[in-house]
C-alpha cells in the first residue's frame, strides 16, 4: 500500500487538520482490520444516517454507546455466564469489542435502539443557521447616471 504525505495539507490550510487526520487514519489502516461485529452504514434521509451493528447474543445492558472526541464509540462486554451450560458448538460470538465511527462536523447522535439482535444508532446532520446558504437582497437605487458632454 502506498503512503501519502499529508504534510502539505497541514502547511497550506487552517482548520482542516481533523480532515487530514481522518484521511491519514483511513489511508494507513491495517489490512487486517477487525471485522467483528459486522455493521452497515446507511443514508436514511437528506441529512440522516443510521449505523446498524449485528450484536447477536448481547443484551442492551451489555452494550455501551458514547460520543467522544468527534466519534461514536460502541463497545460491548458480555458478563460471564454461570449457568453451567455445555455447548457442543458455539457459533454465536459474544466476545468483547469496541468499534469507533468518526463523525463529520455538525453530525450528532439522535438516538440508539436495540431490537432483534441489531443495534441501530441514528445520526442527523444539523447545520447551524450561520453556515446555511442565505439569499442576499440587492438594493435598488434611484440614482441616475449623468452623461458628460465632451
Amino acid at each position: 500500500m502506498r503512503n501519502f504525505d499529508l504534510t502539505p495539507l497541514y502547511r497550506a490550510s487552517v482548520g482542516f487538520d481533523r480532515l487530514a487526520d481522518v484521511m491519514d487514519r483511513a489511508l494507513s489502516a491495517d489490512v487486517a482490520a477487525p471485522t467483528y461485529p459486522p455493521y452497515n452504514i446507511e443514508k436514511t434521509g437528506e441529512d440522516a444516517y443510521r449505523i446498524s451493528i449485528a450484536v447477536a447474543g448481547f443484551s442492551a445492558d451489555d452494550l455501551n454507546v458514547e460520543v467522544r472526541d468527534g466519534a461514536v464509540i460502541v463497545s460491548a462486554r458480555k458478563a460471564e455466564e454461570e449457568d453451567g451450560r455445555s455447548y457442543l458448538h458455539r457459533g454465536i460470538a459474544t466476545r468483547a469489542f469496541e468499534r469507533k465511527f468518526t463523525l463529520a462536523d455538525h453530525v450528532r447522535v439522535k438516538g440508539a435502539s436495540h431490537l432483534d439482535g441489531m443495534l441501530h444508532i441514528d445520526l442527523v446532520r444539523e447545520i447551524p443557521e450561520a453556515l446555511k446558504p442565505r439569499r442576499i437582497e440587492i438594493a435598488k437605487t434611484a440614482t441616475k447616471v449623468e452623461k458628460l458632454d465632451a
